[in-house]
């Protein structure tokens, strides 16, 4: 491989061309992503203009014998956080491999919900086409079709009507649900195809979700599924294409055989056997316990005593219905996709559950039943809601109302939510499952004022409920944004973090969201974490552009510059995700999206909190002193070491 391929799509003209960059020249799909925004100049456009392009891209080790390399890695200008952002899903791009085609960037506007058909052959890109349904026709589909509704939906539909493409071309569609034309919260969703039954392989499902890439497809572009596949096998080094050869390239670089340092890299993933159980829901819960997030972030001020009591609810209604059969009785997993020995997705009676949606959709919004959570989840993904975002708009909105901010009527709910971790009736507190799914519905079809406003975004939203219920926000002494918490950039953007109970995704970073920080359960120095912050940041730059998955950077990171070099490449991989990540902070503050300070009380106290539960005396005496003055100094501190080890812009940290 010589050359990274990108297809560029015209949905308004109908019209392809096919651009091609020098391997080496760029290596990735965020370089590549990162160029074509730059040539738009989409930081000058509005956020659903035509010019924010959707690129999807595979890594260059798409099509090789290595475990976890083919994720599709979608590069766009965020609706949430107003800069490029970058959100990846699984699997993905074992199919999209065979077009020919390492990415596609979408770019203009269709009139009539789109869907774009890309097939390769053994010689290359074969053919692009893009036919198109009614608004009427996509919104049918979405009501229910083939036992599904949403997303779901119209990827059966697409298998059905489409069957001979995706057959033929072996097809993997990527498609919107319609979470994505009426929110900025909506996702990529794609699952994988039962070529056997002609449906949906369920459970062996993914999504790019973070920052919103199914809004902009869907409400920048107009397009409802792009379907990829073919025939075409991508010419790499043998050494990538054989088992033995990779083994013996790699044995010095890992210090042992390849298959036992995937093996051995992804024991979370797969089953660890200290826990009896795997994946990211199984291991999470009994791992971090206590320091796991639960009642919008409420339980940061509770005594761990309390905590545990809380957390053995959850490990005892939540967790350990699925460890009994998911883990000891049958092993009910599958990968997303990929051949895969991590087989990380665990499926529960036919839903895969992965950490952060079940506690989005369970603890975090007061739910702790299994069941009402599996039904929770599924119903956010087949609508195409970026679970982790939606997770913090619901426990946001049910926090406003069990405190009086908003009346459930405002919300189109039939009552009250329970939304005291103190008050810890499970039984009770399964009301707001059904309230949840109440509000999700009501949130796709706008029907009220507020849920219309909520649809733009938390954060914009917060600063016109404070306006709009003054009265309120004044006799209760507390703000919308205070108690919700997100990374605030520019005037109105922002970004909620991933759901762990940490300062790394508070700490003005350029992206945030994504594991792109340190986000352990720590507090230390501002200087330490700055520094632990910065490598994260290199080393999982380097893992996405190379279109691996995560799970496996425990083998992946040693093994990339090795990996390179197979392909004719010697580069200096850190400083070339240094370039990569000042490239995307200079885009980011062209288009307004400057990292702030946190600006809401429960976001700063994310941070201060941290100082008592690890006993820093300096911090909690600073904290307690004057908390908005020594939150300005920690993350000041922190962003300081973190602009200095990549060598971005100083006004990151001297704007704070």
């Amino acid at each position: 491989m010589s050359k990274y391929k990108v297809l560029r799509i015209n949905v308004v003209e109908k019209k392809w061309t096919l651009a091609e960059y020098d391997l080496g020249d760029v290596l990735g799909p965020i370089d590549v992503g990162i160029r074509i925004h730059k040539e738009l100049e989409s930081w000058r456009k509005d956020v659903f203009d035509p010019s924010n392009a959707v690129i999807l891209g595979t890594g260059v080790f798409a099509g090789s014998k290595l475990f976890g390399s083919h994720r599709i890695v979608t590069v766009f200008r965020s609706p949430i956080s107003g800069g490029i952002h970058v959100s990846e899903m699984g699997g993905a791009a074992y199919r999209f491999l065979g077009s020919g085609v390492n990415a596609v960037s979408v770019e203009g506007r269709s009139s009539d919900p789109a869907l774009v058909f890309i097939r390769g052959d053994e010689n290359g890109l074969k053919e692009v086409s893009i036919e198109t349904l009614s608004t009427e026709k996509l919104n049918e589909i979405y009501k229910g079709y083939g036992g599904y509704i949403g997303a779901y939906a119209l990827e059966k539909y697409i298998i059905d009507t489409y069957w001979d493409f995706i057959s033929s071309s072996k097809a993997r569609p990527i498609v919107v649900g319609p979470a994505a034309y009426k929110t900025v919260f909506g996702a990529l969703v794609s699952i994988d195809v039962d070529f056997v039954r002609k449906t949906l392989a369920i459970g062996s499902e993914d999504f790019a979700a973070r920052g919103g890439p199914g809004s902009v497809l869907a409400q920048a572009h107009n397009v409802a599924a792009i379907i990829v596949g073919g025939n075409y096998k991508p010419r790499l080094p043998k050494v990538l294409e054989e088992s033995a050869e990779l083994t013996n390239y790699l044995r010095n670089v890992l210090g042992k055989d390849y298959v036992s340092s995937v093996n051995e890299a992804t024991v979370k993933y797969r089953y660890d056997a200290s826990i009896g159980a795997g994946g990211t829901f199984g291991v999470n819960y009994p791992h971090y316990r206590d320091l796991l997030p639960m009642f919008n972030y409420n339980t940061i001020y509770l005594h761990k005593t309390v905590r545990e009591k809380i957390v053995n609810a959850v490990l005892t209604h939540l967790w350990k219905p699925v460890k009994e059969e998911t883990f000891d009785k049958a092993k009910t997993w599958a990968t997303c996709g990929e051949p895969c020995p991590a087989a990380c997705k665990k499926v529960w009676r036919g839903k895969k559950l992965d950490y952060e949606p079940s506690n989005a959709l369970g603890p975090f919004i007061g739910v702790f039943k299994i069941e009402l959570v599996t039904k929770l989840i599924d119903l956010v993904d087949q609508l195409g809601f970026d679970a982790i975002e939606i997770g913090h708009v619901i426990a946001w909105l049910f926090e406003a109302t069990y405190r009086g901010l908003l009346k459930p009527e405002e919300l189109g709910i039939s009552s009250k939510p329970i939304f005291d971790p103190m008050l810890l009736n499970i039984d009770e507190l399964s009301v707001n499952a059904k309230l949840a799914e109440e509000l999700l519905i009501n949130l796709v079809e706008g029907r009220t004022e507020i849920l219309r406003i909520v649809a733009q975004g938390i954060r914009r939203a917060a600063k016109e409920l404070d306006k709009l219920f003054e009265e309120r926000v004044k006799k209760l002494g507390t703000r919308f944004e205070d108690i919700v918490v997100y990374q605030p950039y520019g005037n109105y953007w922002y970004m909620t973090p991933n759901l762990y109970w940490t300062p790394g995704f508070l700490i003005s970073l350029p992206v945030t969201g994504k594991y792109w920080t340190n986000y352990t359960t720590t507090f230390t120095e501002p200087e330490d974490f700055g520094k632990t912050a910065a490598i994260r940041i290199i080393k999982e730059v380097e893992v996405s552009n190379a279109g691996f998955c995560r799970f496996h950077r425990g083998w992946a990171e040693k093994a990339l510059p090795k990996l390179y070099e197979a392909l004719g490449l010697k580069v200096n991989l850190d400083e070339y995700a240094k370039k990569l990540y000042k490239e995307i902070t200079e885009y980011n503050i062209k288009a307004g999206a400057l990292p702030r300070l946190i600006e809401g009380e429960r976001s700063k106290d994310v941070i201060a909190t941290l100082a008592n539960e690890f006993m820093s005396d300096q911090w909690i005496k600073k904290f307690t002193a004057n908390k908005d003055a020594a939150v300005r100094e920690w993350v000041e501190r922190a962003l300081k070491v973190v602009v200095e080890q990549l060598g971005l812009p100083e006004e990151l940290y001297k704007q704070i």
